[in-house]
């Protein structure tokens, strides 16, 4: 908790400071120089926290969107700058250190993805969530692959949790509209599709104006036909950068780049399904159900080689069980003193 309340300290005065200096200094290099620290800051606060959950979070928060978001800020761009009138403060700290982005329109009423059943929803998924971490005492009985599947379930129902609790809270404090951050993944027909609409939305995001779009002007010279191609194979390029980073704060481990192949290889394949179709052009499609299974089984075939043992080298599971255990063992240490002194 310590660790936890210096590091994210040190985040809001950070934070603080980029918002007074953005009052003063206009938008350009200038104020990127200015705001240049903070993005130094940024990528060294992960370093402060020991605890596994707040450190993954902290770091995909902070060392990646945030400095992302600053950096966009800088030049008057992203969600910190695209919004009619100035945000205030609190809003301000909010998007920037939270993977959140104001709807530029409010949606109308009961428009939310899941309709009605959207805290049932979330219900169940946490429910499954605790069922699914219980399965992983019995980690030495199942075969690798089988954990491997578990730990890409994982991944996706936890960061959909955390990601829709940060978006509701901000909602009720801001009355905000927010972007959804999953546009079920499960249903992508394409790796297009499954990169760029529906996993992970605000990175996405995150990713087109500080990645995508610089390198498409870059490469303007190859034509509007040509100049995708290698702008999104280089925003794959560097979302593996990052995730290698993340890890690194995570493990504590020299990178073996096995996580940046993974996502050099779906980049590759992407702009090759790109190629693809504007070569097509529609002529001929694959029915959507096997476009599915085979979009969802090379992402997971390719999870399974390259991305998910990353977990097992740098032990997050166990050290994540560790971390459940001892709250446990807090909890259940209050619930024995409340009881006593009410007895």
């Amino acid at each position: 908790m310590a660790s936890f309340i210096k590091a994210w300290g040190l985040v809001i005065i950070s934070l603080c400071y980029t918002f007074f200096i953005a009052k003063l200094v206009p938008k350009g290099i200038k104020r990127l120089i200015l705001i240049f620290p903070v993005v130094l800051i940024f990528f060294i606060v992960p370093f402060l926290i020991s605890s596994i959950h707040i450190l993954g979070i902290t770091a995909f928060f902070i060392a990646w969107l945030a400095n992302f978001k600053l950096v966009l800020f800088a030049l008057g761009r992203g969600p910190l700058s695209s919004n009619p009138k100035p945000l205030s403060l609190p809003i301000f700290l909010a998007v920037s250190c939270l993977p959140i982005k104001i709807q530029p329109r409010p949606k109308p009423p009961n428009s939310h993805s899941h309709g009605g059943f959207g805290p049932l929803i979330y219900t169940i998924k946490a429910v499954f969530l605790v069922l699914l971490i219980k399965v992983y005492e019995y980690n030495n009985k199942l075969p690798e692959k089988v954990v491997l599947t578990l730990y890409a379930i994982h991944i996706y129902i936890a960061l959909e949790l955390i990601l829709a609790a940060t978006a509701a809270v901000v909602r009720a404090m801001s009355d905000l509209e927010l972007e959804p951050q999953f546009n079920k993944p499960y249903l992508a027909t394409s790796l297009q599709d499954f990169w760029g609409r529906r996993w992970n939305l605000m990175v996405t995001g995150i990713l087109r104006p500080t990645v995508y779009e610089p390198l498409l002007q870059l490469f303007s010279v190859l034509g509007p036909n040509f100049s995708q191609f290698p702008a999104a194979f280089g925003t794959f390029v560097v979302s593996g950068i990052m995730h290698e980073l993340i890890f690194f704060y995570m493990g504590r481990l020299r990178p073996d780049w096995k996580m940046m192949w993974f996502f050099l290889i779906n980049g590759f394949c992407t702009t090759v399904e790109i190629t693809i179709k504007k070569t097509i052009n529609g002529r001929w499609r694959i029915p959507k159900v096997i476009s599915r299974v085979l979009t969802l089984g090379f992402v997971m075939v390719t999870a399974l080689w390259l991305f998910l043992p990353e977990f097992n080298r740098c032990n997050i599971i166990e050290r994540a069980l560790d971390e459940y255990a001892a709250i446990s063992t807090v909890a259940a240490e209050i619930r024995r003193r409340v009881t006593a002194s009410l007895l």
